[in-house]
C-alpha cells in the first residue's frame, strides 16, 4: 500500500467519526483567535478557553491590550503556562498591529510570522480558521499520527506539512487537520496505541508488531 492509497483509507474513518469538526478555541474575531492560538502554546485548549471567556467580552481589539500594558495582561492570563512571555508577545503584537496594520490582523503568512510569538503553525491556524485559506497546521498530534500512519518520515514539522499537503487535496486541508487532532486526542494518544491498536493504525499496518517511536515536533 502506497502513501496515496493510505491517505484515501485514512479519510474514510475520519469523515465517519468527525463529519463536522468544531474549532476547539473560542474567539470573537480574527484578533481574538490570534490571541487564543498564541496562548495555546504548551497549554490545553480547555485551559485557554477557561481564561479567555473572562477576557474577550471586555478586551477583544489590539487597542485594548496595547492600553492595558504588559503587567495587566500578565494578571489576566496568569493561569496560562509561560504567561509572562505570552503577555509580552500580546502587548507588542497589539502595538504592531495598530502601528503597521491599522489594527487589523494581516492576511499573509509572512506578515503574521513577523508578529511576536507567532510561528508558522500559529499563522496556519489563523489563515485557515480566521480567513478560510487552505492551510495544514501541524501540531504535535498531527505530527505524531502522520508518522504512525506512514504518511511522513517525521524528520520535522516542515517535512510533515509538505508530505500531508502533497497527499491530500487542498479542499480537505482545513477540516482534515482538525479531524486528525481530535482523533489523536481520543483514539491515538501520545502514550497509548503507539501505532498498534487504533482502527486507522491497524488498518494501515495490520502486521505491525512493535511500538512505533515517533519523532517529536
Amino acid at each position: 500500500m502506497n502513501n496515496k492509497e493510505q491517505a484515501k483509507i485514512i479519510l474514510r474513518p475520519l469523515n465517519k467519526i468527525y463529519p463536522k469538526v468544531p474549532i476547539p478555541l473560542n474567539y470573537k474575531n480574527t484578533f481574538t483567535l490570534l490571541i487564543s492560538v498564541l496562548l495555546s502554546a504548551q497549554c490545553t485548549d480547555v485551559n485557554v478557553n477557561n481564561v479567555t471567556k473572562n477576557i474577550f467580552p471586555k478586551y477583544n481589539q489590539p487597542r485594548h491590550f496595547a492600553k492595558l500594558g504588559r503587567k495587566k495582561i500578565e494578571k489576566l492570563i496568569n493561569k496560562i503556562g509561560i504567561f509572562r512571555v505570552k503577555a509580552k508577545s500580546i502587548y507588542y503584537l497589539s502595538k504592531i498591529l495598530i502601528e503597521k496594520h491599522k489594527g487589523k490582523v494581516p492576511q499573509s503568512y509572512e506578515e503574521l510570522e513577523e508578529l511576536p510569538g507567532v510561528g508558522h503553525k500559529s499563522a496556519s491556524v489563523v489563515m485557515s480558521q480566521g480567513f478560510g485559506f487552505p492551510a495544514f497546521a501541524v501540531d504535535t498530534h498531527v505530527h505524531r499520527l502522520a508518522q504512525r500512519w506512514g504518511l511522513t518520515n517525521g524528520k520535522n514539522v516542515v517535512k510533515t506539512e509538505e508530505d500531508l499537503k502533497r497527499l491530500f487535496p487542498k479542499k480537505y486541508w482545513n477540516k482534515l487537520h482538525l479531524q486528525i487532532i481530535y482523533y489523536g486526542r481520543e483514539y491515538c494518544k501520545a502514550r497509548e496505541c503507539y501505532g498498534l491498536s487504533c482502527k486507522i493504525c491497524t488498518t494501515c499496518y495490520p502486521k505491525r508488531k512493535k511500538p512505533l517511536i515517533t519523532k517529536k515536533a
